[in-house]
């Protein structure tokens, strides 16, 4: 049990020690609600779209729902190895893995309109999709560390990152964080994000370290429907702190953020209160990209030492993409220098929207308004399969068998069973 002991047990410390901050009246009134909890643990309830994990936090689950283009349902349906249908050539052995968050497993549309499907319908070999809406780079990174040691293992990994999974790498609890910063979460049957495995800095180590989960037991999640309990969980949280302060939210004690910043040689000053909230923020995108790095350290050891290969491919939400045909700076250049300097092969989708923007004669509104349904819709898939397809191309070996040299016809291919991909 990770979870700390109730606050009834010592209530004076628990209040008194934050009689100066919103710790107390913000996180007592997020605690989760149980009824949500019993129906998250119960493998049978109907419908969820996601179902605890003690690492990960949660995995997927079935679910029809009305989230997708012109407002219609989309269906989501996973396998029982844990990826999302596989349509195109499943009769064919896989090589490539994918990896991410809701970007990669295309949540808003239907099992034959994610990227992967539209990039195996066209080069003619499988492209299984394990991504899970919400995970951070770390938590797709342990998704693949545990599906790569099993049965289905692949040679290809390709990891998609999203512009927040920065953030949600170092989150303890992501439901938590955006439950103080947006106020509304999703419907009961999207209740997710709860707590996992995720990255710190550690002050005493002068270097980010993994930590494991809070909630490793469905009984130590259900106690965090308890206010007391759950504000003794996360009232100390550097995370959850820096969100606060954002907010322009009052938090005691600020030693420890401001020797954060100093560590990761961030300009702040969090105590003064012109500034806090705007410093904060930039601390915690920055904290947020040094985690990726350090996570992404990890991956290449991961994946020198199990002798297999890896591509990056780098996904941006709307409001990134508006922002950047509108010619303001990426906010992540940090971690373009980074695979730059250690030759990491990747593929920048925002460079690719900004590059396609200039064949078109309208807003930047219009232009997002065509692939975006909040996630990408069935045309902003397409897009990005095709964005990716070269570099998908030039990394496989042999080629996928729609671009091998002196490929074989039709007849040829039909003689070896279908099995164009080449292993």
């Amino acid at each position: 049990m990770n979870v700390r002991p109730p606050a009834a047990s010592r209530p004076n410390l628990a209040r008194s020690s934050h009689q100066h901050d919103d710790t107390w009246e913000l996180l007592s009134r997020a605690a989760f609600d149980p009824k949500q909890v019993g129906h998250y643990l119960d493998p049978d309830y109907a419908p969820m779209w996601a179902r605890y994990d003690p690492e990960l936090g949660y995995v997927l689950r079935d679910l029809v729902i009305r989230d997708g283009l012109d407002d219609c349902y989309t269906i989501s349906r996973y396998e029982d190895s844990g990826q999302r249908r596989t349509i195109n050539f499943r009769e064919i052995p896989c090589r490539v893995h994918t990896y991410g968050d809701s970007f990669t497993q295309c949540h808003q549309v239907s099992d034959g309109e994610t990227w992967q499907e539209y990039l195996a319908g066209h080069l003619g070999e499988p492209i299984r999709n394990f991504g899970i809406g919400g995970y951070g780079v770390y938590q797709a990174y342990r998704r693949a560390r545990r599906i790569e040691a099993g049965d289905l293992g692949a040679e290809y990994i390709a990891l998609n990152i999203f512009d927040d999974d920065h953030v949600r790498s170092i989150d303890a609890c992501r439901r938590l964080r955006l439950r103080l910063t947006d106020g509304d979460l999703p419907e009961a049957a999207m209740f997710h994000a709860t707590p996992w495995t995720h990255v710190r800095y550690d002050h005493d180590l002068g270097r980010f370290v993994e930590r494991p989960s809070p909630c490793p037991t469905p009984e130590a999640l259900r106690e965090l429907c308890d206010p007391e309990r759950f504000h003794e969980a996360f009232r100390d949280d550097e995370v959850i702190r820096l969100s606060l302060l954002q907010l322009g939210r009052r938090v005691a004690h600020l030693d420890d953020l401001q020797a954060l910043a100093d560590a990761l040689d961030v300009d702040a000053d969090l105590s003064d209160v012109d500034r806090a909230a705007n410093d904060a923020g930039a601390l915690h995108m920055a904290y947020a990209l040094r985690s990726t790095e350090f996570v992404l350290d990890l991956v290449r050891d991961w994946i020198t030492a199990e002798g297999k290969k890896l591509i990056v491919l780098l996904s941006y939400g709307y409001g990134k993409v508006r922002a950047a045909l509108n010619g303001e700076p990426r906010f992540d250049q940090s971690l373009i220098d980074y695979l730059d300097r250690n030759e990491v092969p990747y593929v920048d989708a925002l460079q690719s929207h900004v590059d396609d923007y200039r064949s078109f004669r309208v807003s930047p509104q219009e232009y997002i308004d065509r692939f975006y349904v909040g996630h990408y819709n069935p045309m902003g898939n397409h897009f990005f399969a095709f964005a990716v397809k070269d570099a998908i191309v030039d990394w496989l070996d042999p080629k996928p068998v729609t671009y091998r040299p002196g490929g074989a016809v039709m007849t040829e291919v039909a003689a070896r069973g279908g099995r164009a991909g080449g292993n």
